[in-house]
């Protein structure tokens, strides 16, 4: 006769466990899921900027008001494709407004004696002496980012190299035609492309920004905090209250369980993130003023930084109490995975796919990098992104906040404690025969 010993909470055959099919395809199967979905998100945001361009701001400026001015204008806005570009023509004040608040990536500006400049080129070129051609310039937006910055001095200085030579041509017949005569060839040369381009950044950033990246990278940190310090702090709490075990090493200990609700569990989590932050952003303040970045907003930028990763830390360990396990990949999608190709840092938006644009509207990573980036690079305005990036990272935090308070209440008054009860180790089955 055989006995199998099979108790009621026994654990099951080990060996069993390890054969089957999923014990195998799960690991692989999400962990393929979530870093091909990285990978597929962010190579396609950043590969082909150019391609992607739609409605990508810039600006032109024209203090002339002659015919030359108006000629410069009208190719400009012609001769940029109205699908990829917004050129917005505006006057001195209302370009250093936007330029200012992040709004546009490049100007170009008209001055005011480009007309006379323009005329007075052909008469001066036959003549003895040295010739003036008239400049315009095209200012770059280096603080609203630095390829946003590189794709308009690229695109602007196409347009105007353009309309340069439409303008050569003129020029040339007009004093060809007046002197009766084939031009010389310097004359010709100079009066080929009559207009001086010249390029510059408006408001260059200092030295130890990293080129335009020091606010992108600051970001991150700051979500970095509250995503990852979420994960260690609730890892850290429940096994101190005895709900998962602590393992360090070959030790591997099971505390005590304490009799604590799901929701005080979560306001205990809570606390220890907010602590965490205040303590993280002085910490990241101390740490970019040693290795030399400017920080002209040290008080606001340490402020901003404990509301960000408190916001984003009480959030995640929201959606960790309320999903378990899952949490963690939900939080690893929706402030990582989602919000690297959004972030509107590395890429502009405007030259990325629409679905990045999209994102954008609600992703954290591209709420804290437009603060990030007010507080680094624009003086802390609150037109310049600041007002925005608080306004959407508190609708966040009250997300979380609410989600995870009302969730965990409702578990709690259903009587779903979080308890675990001893297993029974395994034992192989017994063979006991009796003699006849």
């Amino acid at each position: 006769m055989t006995h199998e010993a099979h108790p009621r909470h026994a654990a099951r055959n080990p060996l069993a466990t390890i054969r089957t099919p999923r014990f195998w395809l799960a690991p692989i199967v999400v962990t393929l899921v979530v870093f091909s979905a990285l990978a597929a998100l962010y190579l396609a945001g950043i590969l082909n900027p150019t391609p992607n361009l739609r409605h990508f701001p810039v600006a032109v400026v024209n203090s002339d008001a002659g015919p030359s001015g108006k000629q410069v204008v009208d190719g400009l806005t012609s001769g940029l494709n109205h699908d990829e570009f917004d050129v917005r023509v505006l006057t001195h004040d209302e370009a250093n407004v936007q330029l200012g608040r992040a709004q546009i990536y490049g100007v170009v500006q008209i001055p005011a004696n480009f007309s006379a400049a323009l005329q007075a080129l052909g008469p001066a070129a036959t003549a003895p002496g040295q010739a003036t051609r008239p400049v315009i310039t095209i200012s770059t937006n280096p603080r609203a980012g630095e390829l946003g910055s590189s794709i308009a001095g690229l695109a602007l200085s196409k347009a105007v190299n353009a309309i340069n030579g439409k303008m050569g041509q003129q020029l040339s017949a007009q004093v060809a035609k007046a002197s009766g005569a084939a031009l010389p060839g310097a004359v010709a040369l100079v009066l080929s492309a009559p207009i001086n381009i010249q390029v510059n950044d408006y408001d260059p950033l200092p030295g130890g920004t990293g080129n335009g990246l020091s606010a992108f990278y600051y970001a991150l940190l700051l979500l970095l905090a509250g995503f990852t310090g979420s994960i260690i702090v609730s890892s850290l709490v429940d096994s101190a209250l005895g709900f998962v075990p602590a393992e360090i090493g070959p030790v591997y200990r099971f505390a005590e369980q304490v009799s604590i609700s799901r929701f005080r569990t979560l306001l205990v989590k809570w606390g220890l993130m907010v602590v965490m932050a205040l303590l993280t952003s002085a910490s990241y303040i101390g740490i970019a003023h040693l290795l030399g970045m400017p920080i002209p907003n040290g008080w606001s930028l340490w402020l901003y930084g404990v509301f960000t990763i408190a916001a984003v830390g009480i959030t995640s360990t929201s959606l960790i109490a309320v999903l378990g396990s899952a949490g963690l990949l939900v939080n690893l999608f929706v402030f990582v995975i989602l919000g690297l190709p959004s972030n509107g840092a590395t890429i502009p938006l405007e030259a990325a796919p629409t679905l990045f644009g999209w994102l954008a509207k609600f992703e954290p990573m591209h709420q804290v990098f437009l603060g990030a980036r007010a507080l680094l690079y624009f003086d802390g305005r609150a037109d310049a992104g600041l007002t925005h990036a608080v306004t959407m990272t508190a609708i966040g935090l009250l997300l979380g906040l609410l989600v995870g308070g009302i969730v965990t209440r409702v578990y709690d008054s259903r009587g779903l404690r979080r308890i675990h009860e001893p297993v029974t180790a395994y034992t192989e089955p017994v063979n006991s025969t009796k003699d006849a």
